[in-house]
């Protein structure tokens, strides 16, 4: 079925993008995930080309263009080349945090942040996990107490994306430890601040060109300038920034289940067995057409959603029920197509075999399946 979402403009970006992978990344990212981190380079030249900050006004050096298409595309074509720590690192930037800088910094702050994050000169992250508080975001214990003309942040913060790389951390604290949610605070956390230091890069079952840290944070005086948005506002800024975070999620999750649909049917074709194409058997005929109408249907809700997010209309549940379903899709997906291709599909030689490896974080981060199951079911009153 052909794809109605995207026009002329989105496809010449689409191209932009796959020559950018073909240039500077295919060629070094079995090496990226050898050793745990892409080259910070690749940041640069992402800015460079255009990559980062699509929706930032251009005032800032950013692409001025608000429509999430674009953004959609960058995410899908790293999907498509198996690239899915640069989905997750890239997705971050532009599709999570960007958000938070364009409608909460004030006009100084983003005069002195948005420039670098658009070059790729300023790589961001942002930190609401801690170790004993993943999805509950009440229960997060880092704390900023106000001294003067700073907040002084105490806490560990663990799954950072971008952790090793980020110049700038956009902190999630309590700045009244009494008041639960309505106590949090988002405070901005710079590359050298005192007390700042990263603590282990995770080692991970996937993803391993993502660079995942802990943060740690021991008495940073974090100035007050680099408060975003209102003191214990901060719980409501994440929940209205949830929907965009989760769609970012799904539009990669499609398109990664495609690309191993996609490698899964080419390899059918060409592995013989008792004299026979393997897709030629009515078990892999089967399999492969449930893949085919399941990624389909996915595709649709997806693309619907994007349209909706754009035109401001997008709804949290929305969100929720994209994030679960496609994220699930793509982990029975990628072990479908690796099941298909028998032993080869467990050998690193294979592309299916780091797609099956890199799809199972997904029905985790951004939410679990389980959360958005709980939000669905709580908007039909139960």
């Amino acid at each position: 079925m052909e794809r109605i979402l995207f026009d002329a403009e989105h496809n010449d970006f689409r191209d932009s993008v796959r020559e950018f992978i073909k240039r500077h990344v295919i060629t070094e990212y079995d090496r990226w995930e050898a050793e745990g981190l892409v080259d910070r380079e690749l940041w640069r030249l992402a800015g460079e080309s255009g990559f980062l900050g699509i929706a930032v006004p251009s005032q800032y050096g950013g692409g001025g263009e608000p429509d999430f298409r674009y953004n959609a595309v960058l995410v899908e074509e790293f999907a498509r080349a198996g690239a899915a720590s640069l989905s997750s690192g890239f997705g971050l930037h532009n599709d999570v945090v960007t958000p938070y800088l364009l409608e909460l910094a004030s006009d100084e702050q983003k005069q002195r942040w948005l420039p670098g994050f658009c070059s790729g000169e300023t790589v961001s992250a942002i930190a609401m996990t801690e170790p004993g508080a993943g999805s509950d975001l009440k229960a997060v214990r880092t704390t900023a107490v106000r001294e003067g003309d700073c907040y002084v942040l105490n806490g560990t913060k663990t799954f950072i994306t971008n952790g090793i790389h980020s110049d700038m951390v956009i902190v999630a604290a309590k700045t009244d430890p009494s008041a639960g949610a309505r106590g949090i605070s988002l405070l901005v956390v710079e590359r050298g601040m005192p007390g700042f230091r990263r603590g282990r890069k995770l080692a991970k079952a996937g993803m391993h060109a993502q660079d995942t840290a802990e943060l740690i944070f021991e008495n940073v005086r974090v100035p007050t300038e680099n408060l975003l948005g209102e003191q214990d506002m901060g719980f409501g800024y994440l929940m209205r920034n949830l929907p965009q975070e989760r769609l970012s999620i799904a539009v990669v999750a499609v398109a990664a289940a495609r690309a191993a649909f996609e490698w899964t049917v080419q390899y059918c074709h060409d592995r013989k067995a008792f004299g026979q194409e393997i897709g030629s058997f009515q078990n892999s005929r089967f399999m492969l057409a449930e893949m085919a109408t399941e990624i389909e249907l996915a595709q649709v809700y997806v693309d619907r959603a994007i349209l909706e997010l754009n035109a401001g209309t997008l709804s949290p549940v929305d969100a929720a029920k994209a994030k679960w379903w496609t994220t699930e899709l793509m982990k029975r997906t990628t072990d479908a197509c690796l099941q298909l291709h028998g032993g080869y599909g467990y050998m690193d030689e294979y592309p299916i075999s780091r797609a099956w490896r890199d799809a199972r974080i997904h029905t985790i981060f951004g939410g679990t399946t389980e959360i958005m199951k709980e939000i669905i079911g709580r908007d039909l009153g139960f």
